[in-house]
C-alpha cells in the first residue's frame, strides 16, 4: 500500500514522456488533450516530438506537471487505489503537482501557474548570466562555506539539499566560478555545472517570484486533504492560507528535499510512489534511506494485454 506520493520536478523531462501512458490509457490521453486546450497550444507535441525544446524551462514545467497527472489518471483507470496515501511532496515544480493531488488547486489552475512559473523563470534566466552547480560528495557545511566564498563575487547560495553528498548551489556565473575554485581547494569530489537555464532557487529568480506572487493572488485554494510537505520548510503546509507565500518563497529559497523525505520517514511512511516522468526521485530516495520502498510509475506495466498498477 502506498503511504506517500513524491512528484518529480524539472530535470526529469525527456522527449516522449507520458506517451506510453497516453497510448495505453484513455484517461491519461484525456489529460494531455485537456492540457493542450487549457494552454492553447500543443503541449503534447512538445512533450513527444519537440526534441531539445522540451528542455526549455517554459515548456518543461507544464509538461512534467501534465505527465505526472496523466500517469496517475492511468493508474486510477487501471484500478489502483491510493486511498492509503497519507502525505505528498514534490521536488520544486513537483510541489504544484502535490498540491493538485491534495485538492488545494485545480488541474487548470495548477497548469496555468506552472506555465507562468516556467516562463517567468526562463525570462529571469535570460536577463542575467546565472546557473547551478552540483557539489558531489560535499557536506552541507562544505557547500555552505563554498557558496559564501562565491557570494563575495555575486549572488551565490545553496539551492538544493537533495540527498547526502548531493547538494546544489546556484547563482551568478561570476560567483559560481569562484565557488568552483573553492570546491577544488576544499577537496570536494566533483563540482558539476548543470545544464539549466539559470540560477534557480536563488535571488537570481527574484523577478520570477514577483510575477508568480501576482498570479497566485488570483487563484482559488482549498485546504489540503492530506499533508503536503513544503520544500521551503520541510514540514507540512498548515493551511491553504500558507500556500501562496510558500510558493513565492520557493522560487528563491533552497529546496529542502532530504529534510522533507526525513519528515515523511519519521511520520512512519515507508512505501512511496513516484509518478511519471522518469525515476529521478526513486534514485534519490535510495541515497536518503535504502530501507524505503519507492515504486516508479514512469510507464504502465503491461501483462498480456492487460494493464496493472
Amino acid at each position: 500500500m502506498t503511504d506517500a506520493i513524491i512528484f518529480p520536478g524539472q530535470g526529469a523531462q525527456f522527449e516522449g514522456m507520458g506517451k506510453a501512458w497516453a497510448d495505453h490509457s484513455p484517461a491519461a490521453a484525456e489529460v494531455f488533450k485537456e492540457a493542450d486546450a487549457i494552454l492553447g497550444f500543443p503541449l503534447t507535441e512538445a512533450c513527444w516530438s519537440g526534441g531539445e525544446e522540451i528542455n526549455r524551462t517554459d515548456l518543461a514545467q507544464p509538461a512534467i506537471f501534465t505527465a505526472s497527472v496523466a500517469s496517475l489518471a492511468g493508474l486510477k483507470e487501471a484500478g489502483a487505489d491510493h486511498s492509503s496515501v497519507q502525505a505528498v511532496a514534490g521536488l520544486s515544480l513537483g510541489e504544484y503537482t502535490a498540491l493538485w493531488w491534495a485538492g488545494v488547486m485545480s488541474f487548470e489552475d495548477g497548469l496555468r501557474l506552472v506555465r507562468l512559473r516556467g516562463q517567468a523563470m526562463q525570462q529571469a534566466s535570460e536577463s542575467s548570466k546565472s546557473g547551478m552547480m552540483s557539489l558531489v560528495g560535499a557536506s552541507l557545511e562544505q557547500a555552505t562555506a563554498i557558496a559564501q566564498i562565491g557570494a563575495a563575487h555575486g549572488i551565490c547560495a545553496v539551492a538544493n539539499r537533495n540527498a547526502p553528498g548531493q547538494i546544489v548551489i546556484s547563482g551568478e556565473l561570476s560567483a559560481l566560478d569562484q565557488a568552483e575554485e573553492a570546491a577544488k581547494e576544499q577537496g570536494v569530489r566533483r563540482a558539476i555545472r548543470l545544464s539549466v537555464a539559470g540560477g534557480f532557487h536563488s535571488e537570481c529568480m527574484r523577478p520570477a517570484a514577483d510575477q508568480l506572487s501576482a498570479a497566485l493572488a488570483d487563484v482559488e485554494l482549498a485546504e489540503p486533504r492530506v499533508p503536503v510537505v513544503s520544500n521551503v520548510t520541510a514540514s507540512p503546509i498548515a493551511s491553504a492560507n500558507e500556500v501562496r507565500g510558500l510558493l513565492e518563497r520557493q522560487v528563491c529559497s533552497p529546496v529542502l528535499w532530504e529534510d522533507s523525505v526525513h519528515w515523511m520517514i519519521q511520520a512512519g511512511h515507508k512505501d512511496y510512489l513516484e509518478p511519471a516522468p522518469g525515476k529521478v526521485l526513486t534514485g534519490i530516495m535510495r541515497k536518503i534511506d535504502r530501507d524505503m520502498i519507492c515504486e516508479s510509475a514512469d510507464a504502465p506495466i503491461v501483462d498480456e494485454g492487460a494493464h496493472t498498477s
